[in-house]
């Protein structure tokens, strides 16, 4: 059964092409731990303690902030006790932006957090995960220990220079003393 009414046809056409644009919109390129470290000026395990979504200043786009915890600094100074991360992407009330392989926070979620001061879409200069997915390792408990799980295995990643697609740790994660540990080797 085919479509008759072409100015329908034209719009059903546009409507799946914008549909699937965004499950192309990033592309990432693996990252190992020297790398993360060394394109970023903090490194923190910290639990989020809180959550805000926005407009940015020009109500073109919405940021959240997420307020963390740092319970171990891997890298970068000390700061306060909490400190805001702003990323792109959130919900104001009937409309959420989305960004494919995003980082993704939870309140009361622990995590490794690769940070950097970057612009983003109205906030000049503000810390966040400049990394996207590759940048958070979430903190899961398990019969062996904590480990630390890149939240990138939920994305494909092109290879490195050395042809690895896989994020660091795999779909296991590294147990969190290991990946502390190379966090402070790398720096």
């Amino acid at each position: 059964m085919g479509l008759r009414n072409p100015a329908l046809a034209a719009a059903v056409i546009t409507a799946a092409a914008t549909l699937a644009a965004p499950a192309r919109a990033t592309t990432l390129i693996r990252a190992g731990i020297d790398d993360l470290v060394a394109s970023n000026e903090t490194v923190v395990v910290a639990e989020v303690v809180g959550l805000h979504s926005y407009w940015n200043a020009e109500h073109t786009f919405i940021l959240t902030d997420a307020r963390v915890r740092p319970t171990t600094q891997l890298k970068g100074n000390r700061g306060p006790l909490e400190f805001t991360v702003t990323v792109m992407g959130g919900t104001v009330g009937d409309l959420t932006t989305v960004i494919v392989a995003g980082p993704e926070l939870r309140l009361g979620g622990e995590y490794v957090l690769f940070l950097n001061h970057e612009d983003l879409p109205g906030a000049a200069q503000a810390l966040t995960v400049r990394d996207l997915s590759q940048g958070v390792f979430e903190v899961v408990a398990t019969p062996a220990g904590k480990r630390a799980v890149s939240q990138a295995v939920q994305h494909p990643l092109l290879p490195d220079a050395r042809g690895n697609n896989q994020p660091p740790g795999g779909l296991e994660g590294l147990l969190l003393d290991q990946l502390i540990q190379n966090v402070r080797d790398a720096r």
